[in-house]
């Protein structure tokens, strides 16, 4: 499937359920609207209020606060896991010893832990982008953590056979290996850098897109909170764009699957 044809299909995806949305909300089926207005709102007052947003300039301010949460969380979240997981991988009875305590911490709802880090950090932004972190560092961590310990054992006894030392074959082997599971698992950690900061900033903020979110709802808003979440689902989009511009810069080396084997 050719590039074009792809997107021709997701943007007929999106259309279509924009416009069984629309009908549900707005044309009586059966003598009676399916879906009611109240609860669900409607397509075109959705996009009237992003519109309204974008064109008065209030959602400005709040993109840039969640942006800036985002990416601290993203960045220390990922760095931290890409740090953790490659030494625990490569120190086995350092990561036997730690073991349980990282499945126990990264077992804990991250909804309880917000109020404890608004609590110690404040209603700013470092709260939220500490939320953010415990949700990104565990993906990347794993993700890391995995993709070194599958290192071929022929690849590295074929290495140690050609007299590289320790240090070489982390950047020559262990570090090209660990490399696509860790962007894999930042493509899943864009998201939850996100949410880290939008659940943080609705539990208690006075700025950012979870800001406006519980505002909305608070006076019963439905379509600025259908609004806030299309203008959030797009932020993450964009941010993963990025991700993907940094992978492949990165990852020239890795070669591309072949497509259409039967």
């Amino acid at each position: 499937m050719s590039r074009l044809t792809l997107l021709f299909w997701q943007l007929m995806v999106a259309v279509v359920a924009l416009s069984l949305w629309h009908i549900l909300t707005t044309v009586p089926l059966f003598g009676r609207i399916l879906l009611p207005p109240f609860f669900f709102s409607n397509p075109v007052d959705v996009a009237s209020q992003i519109v309204k947003w974008f064109s008065s300039g209030v959602i400005w301010k709040h993109l840039m606060i969640t942006l800036w949460e985002s990416v601290l969380a993203f960045v220390i979240g990922s760095v931290g896991g890409v740090l953790v997981g490659f030494w625990f991988a490569r120190q086995p009875r350092v990561a036997a010893v730690f073991d349980p305590y990282v499945k126990m911490v990264n077992a804990l709802p991250r909804v309880v832990l917000a109020p404890i880090f608004t609590l110690w950090l404040g209603l700013g932004i470092w709260s939220k982008v500490a939320l953010g972190v415990t949700l990104v560092f565990f993906i990347v961590f794993f993700n890391v953590y995995q993709g070194v310990k599958e290192v071929s054992q022929t690849v590295l006894d074929n290495g140690r056979m050609l007299g590289m030392s320790e240090r070489q074959l982390t950047r020559h082997v262990y570090w090209p290996s660990a490399l696509s599971w860790m962007f894999s698992s930042l493509h899943t950690a864009v998201g939850f850098a996100v949410v880290g900061a939008v659940v943080g900033e609705y539990l208690g903020s006075a700025a950012g897109l979870g800001y406006l979110i519980q505002q909305a709802e608070g006076v019963f808003d439905v379509a600025a909170v259908f609004a806030g979440m299309f203008v959030l689902s797009a932020f993450v989009i964009l941010i993963d764009m990025v991700v993907t511009l940094v992978e492949r810069r990165l990852l020239v080396w890795r070669p591309v699957a072949a497509e259409g084997r039967g």
